[in-house]
C-alpha cells in the first residue's frame, strides 16, 4: 500500500526546469538592476560630454595665451594663428557654437578674449580671459549671443 501511494505522488517521467515564478523573479531582479544602472550611466555620459567641452576651452585658452606671449595681443579667429598652435580644434567666429562639435568660438574685445564651447549634453561653457581681471568661467544652457555678437553671460 505504501508503495502504491508513492507511485501516485511522484510522476514517472521526472521533468526538470524552472517554474514560471522562478523565471519571473529573475526577470524582476534584472529589471531592478537596470533601473539603477541606466540613470547612473546617463549621468556619467553627460558629465563626460561636459568635461570634453571644458577641455577644449582650456586648450583654446592655452593657444590664445601662447599667441599672446609671442605678440602681446590676442588673435582673432580669421587668421590661422590659433590653428597653427592647436590644430585639433576648430575655431569659429562670433557665433553660437553647435552641439557636439569641438568648435571653440573666439570673441575679441580689447585686451579680453572670450571662448565658448557647447557640449553634446547641451550646456555652453565660457572662458573669459583679460589681462587686467584674469580668467572667469561661466556656463548656461541658453548658448546665445546678442545683436553685437557678445555672449549672453553674467559678465
Amino acid at each position: 500500500m505504501l508503495q502504491l501511494c508513492e507511485a501516485r505522488t511522484r510522476p514517472t517521467d521526472e521533468e526538470e526546469g524552472f517554474t514560471l515564478i522562478e523565471l519571473m523573479v529573475v526577470v524582476l531582479i534584472i529589471a531592478i538592476l537596470l533601473a539603477i544602472a541606466i540613470p547612473t550611466f546617463l549621468g556619467a555620459r553627460s558629465k563626460a560630454e561636459d568635461r570634453a567641452a571644458q577641455s577644449n576651452l582650456r586648450n583654446a585658452l592655452t593657444a590664445e595665451k601662447t599667441y599672446y606671449v609671442d605678440s602681446q595681443a590676442y588673435t582673432d579667429n580669421t587668421s590661422s594663428n590659433l590653428t597653427n598652435i592647436e590644430p585639433s580644434l576648430t575655431y569659429l567666429g562670433s557665433v553660437t557654437p553647435t552641439v557636439g562639435t569641438v568648435a571653440v568660438t573666439v570673441n575679441l574685445t580689447g585686451d579680453t578674449v572670450t571662448l565658448a564651447a557647447k557640449s553634446a549634453s547641451g550646456t555652453c561653457f565660457y572662458l573669459q580671459d583679460s589681462t587686467t581681471t584674469g580668467t572667469q568661467y561661466e556656463s548656461d544652457t541658453a548658448c546665445g549671443t546678442d545683436a553685437a555678437g557678445a555672449y549672453t553671460t553674467h559678465w
